[in-house]
Order: structure tokens, then sequence, then C-alpha cells
């Protein structure tokens, strides 16, 4: 056996062990809001390894069944949709966002202070985060349309500054990293207040670079939320070419070249993909059990969850970096590492559409009635407002969507094998080394949402 092909196998090995150390799984329905998520325990050993077997065996079926007409013929399928409203939609599109904006501001700082009857809250993570992120996915990119941020920008005079070139997307990878480590360790969801004023701060850095660099430049490179919805749109069955709407097959616009185009938008690929795993990580009895000696010996709380959030991005930047110097040795090409590099981080982004489907579908559900009871009457506070209780069985539907996001980003990978290399066998080798990190990141995954949820611990 090669030694590039030891290495991989060592990826696969290092996963199973580290995650099958963690003993049992217990699937469960995955609702954020709370409450009780019992189900079947299983040992996590099995529960893992199926899956991975899982996408093992799509990669196989992929590789040996199919071949380049029939990848082509599946890529390029397409329908073109009409856009003869699309001026109006998008004045709709731009006067909802600017409304939702003014509702956080108003009543994030003179509404309610209970998060559950706080329009505020319930809007941001519920009907934003949650349900807006979904759809952009399983339709299609409307942030584009909606963001109030970018509808501002546009009446506001600009000094067109030029943007450096050498700087990139990297302040988009920064200041996704950053995003979401205060959500995780503020009270964002708990504090109205907090929140608007968050949100004005956001708005007030984002205002001032488009009005620095101009709205187009600001926006396509340095905005992390802009950016965050643009990948998730690609996954999405609608889209937009050069002939205006078009319907595509979900995910297969991935595979499209130039997709990501530098280091840093496959660092921020990476940062996507690791940053909703993050959020669930945090949650788990893991973390609270590897944290609490920590703590107790002087460690500083608030230090743990930065550090574990740069850690945790630098380890599945550099498994991936590995994955691609590997598949260079293996496919025996002259293609360079970064070119491998920026050709397969878009296949990564149908793993997070399947781990953030998993992480917030069950949130979305159970909170919907919440937020639309919020929307008829936004400055009451009830004492009670309506939830709904997720069925015991709705625990598969998390899981199988990682498993379906992973299997979506194999297809695409290879897809764009294929389009990179002209031999079929060399196709396939180069595949080998990301498979392995899919493999590795599925049962990362899978074994996050698995686990019994808890309080953040020690904040």
């Amino acid at each position: 056996m090669t030694s590039g092909r030891r290495r991989t196998v060592a990826l696969v090995v290092c996963g199973l062990g580290w995650l099958a150390a963690t003993g049992t799984a217990s699937a469960h329905g995955g609702s954020l809001a709370g409450g009780g998520r019992e189900s079947l325990t299983i040992p996590t050993w099995l529960f893992l390894s199926t899956g991975g077997a899982a996408v093992g065996a799509s990669f196989l079926l992929a590789s040996f069944v199919t071949d380049r007409a029939f990848i082509e013929r599946i890529h390029d399928w397409g329908r073109p949709l009409s856009g003869s409203f699309e001026g109006i939609l998008r004045l709709a599109g731009q006067l909802i966002g600017l409304a939702g904006l003014a509702a956080v501001f108003v009543v994030g700082f003179i509404g309610p202070t209970n998060a559950r009857t706080n329009l505020a809250i319930l809007l941001v993570w519920v009907g934003w985060w949650a349900g807006l992120t979904m759809t952009t996915y399983l339709v299609g990119n409307s942030w584009a349309t909606l963001n109030p941020f970018k509808t501002l920008a546009g009446f506001l005079p600009t000094l067109d500054r030029s943007y450096p070139a050498r700087v990139g997307s990297w302040p988009a990878v920064g200041g996704l990293l950053v995003l979401v480590w205060v959500e995780v360790v503020s009270p964002l969801a708990d504090q109205p207040r907090l929140l608007a004023s968050v949100v004005a701060g956001y708005a007030t850095v984002t205002l001032a670079g488009a009005l620095v660099f101009g709205p187009d430049d600001w926006f396509a490179h340095a905005d992390p939320v802009e950016r965050v919805f643009r990948y998730y749109g690609r996954f999405a069955p609608i889209g937009r070419d050069e002939d205006g709407l078009r319907l595509r097959l979900p995910g297969m616009d991935l595979s499209t070249p130039r997709l990501v185009d530098g280091p840093d938008e496959v660092a921020f690929v990476i940062a996507l993909l690791w940053v909703t795993t993050y959020d669930g990580l945090v949650t788990t009895p893991a973390w609270r059990d590897l944290t609490t000696p920590l703590v107790a010996s002087g460690v500083p709380p608030h230090l743990l969850y930065p550090v574990a959030l740069a850690v945790g991005f630098a380890g599945f930047l550099g498994v991936y970096r590995l994955a691609v110097r590997l598949s260079r040795d293996m496919s025996d090409t002259y293609l360079t590492p970064a070119v491998l590099a920026r050709r397969f981080a878009p296949p990564l982004v149908a793993i997070a559409v399947g781990y953030h489907f998993a992480h917030y579908l069950g949130y979305f559900l159970v909170l919907a009635p919440s937020l639309a009871v919020t929307l008829t009457s936004p400055f009451a506070n009830p004492a009670v407002v309506p939830t709904v209780d997720l069925p015991a069985w709705f625990s598969a539907v998390a899981l199988a969507s990682v498993i379906v996001g992973h299997l979506v980003a194999i297809w695409v990978a290879h897809a764009a094998a294929y389009d990179l290399f002209p031999a079929r066998m060399q196709a396939i080798r180069s595949q080998y080394p990301f498979i392995a990190v899919m493999v590795f990141y599925t049962m990362t995954s899978l074994w996050v949402v698995s686990q019994p949820e808890v309080a953040l611990p020690h904040l």
C-alpha cells in the first residue's frame, strides 16, 4: 500500500475511532426549542459506520455505474422560468426586507422583553436564520433581493475606493466565524435589546464598507451573510444564469467551474461547513464533559468557545487540504493542489445544506406558530404562545437529511472529477481521499445530530 493510500485510510480510521469512543448514540428529533427528545438508543459504532458505509457505497455506485454522457444529461437538465413579474417581485422583496429590519429595531428595543413573545427574536432566529435559509437551498436565493442592508446601501453615496484584491473574501471568513461565536456565547436568543443592538452594529459595519468600497464589491467579497446565502442558493432548484431564472436539479449547479475561485473562498466553504457543526457540538454532553475539568482547573470558560471554534475550523480545513494533496498524488495529474482545492470545495456546500436542514428544521417547526402570533400582535405579551410537539419519528428526518446532503456532495464531486480528468480511472482515483474526508464529515455530523441537547456549559 502506498503512503498516500495509508494516509487516506488513516483519515477514516481516526474519524471512526474518535466518534465511536463516545459510547452510544441517542437518535432524537433535534428541536432546539427544548423539550425531551427520547428515542431508541443504538450503539454509536453501528449508527456511524452505517452512515459512513452509505456514503462509501454511493461513491462506488456513482463511479462504476455512470458514464460521462449520463452525468452531462443530469447536470445540463433545466427549464427556463418566466421573468415577466421580476421587477415587481424585486421591489416587493426589497420593501419586505426593509420592513423586517425596521421590525427588528422597533420591537427589539421597545417590545416585550420575553424572548418567546418578542417578534425581533422570533423573526431573526426562526423566520430568517432557520426559515428563510431553508427556503434558500430548497427553493432559491431570495436574500439577494430581501437583503435590507444592500437596499439601503444602494441609496447611499459611495467613495468607490478600489477593493484590495489581496484581501479577497478573507473578511467574510473571519466575519462568519465571529458571528457564529457571538451567537453561541451571547444571549442573543434571549435578550431582544441586545439582539437589536448587535444588528445595528452589523448594519453600521456593512453600510460603512459599502460606502467606502461600493455595494457591489462589498457584498460580493466581504459580507459574510450575503456569501452564505449565495452559496446556499447554488444548491437550490431555482437559480439564475445569463438567460434569467432557470429550474434545475437540486445541487447540480455546485459542479459549475470557478464557483469557488481562490484559497479564501475555499476557506469560506469550509467555515460554512464547520460553523453549523460547531453550533451543535457545543450543546452536546461530550462537550460539557470535556470542558468541565478544564474549567475546574482554572481555564476561563469564555476562552474555551473561541479556541474550539478556531481549532475546529483549522482541523476541518487541514483535513481538506490533506485530501487535496493525496488526490493529486493518486490521480497523477499536472493540476496544482490549488486548482483541485477550488474545484472540489463546492460539493461541500451540499453537506452544509444537509446539516443545516437537520439542525434547524425541528427548531423552525416548533416555533413557527409563535412567530405567526407575534407577527399579528408584535407588541402583545401573551402568557402562552403556541408551539408544535414533534413526533418521535421526526429524528429520522434529521438523520436522513445529513445522509442525503453527503450523497449529493459525492455525486457533484464525481461530476467535477469527470470534468477535470480525461481518463475514467484517473477521475475515480482522484476521489478516494475526498470520499474518506466526506465519510469523516458524515460521521461527525451524524454524531452531533444524534446527541441529546444540553444547555451551554459554564456560560
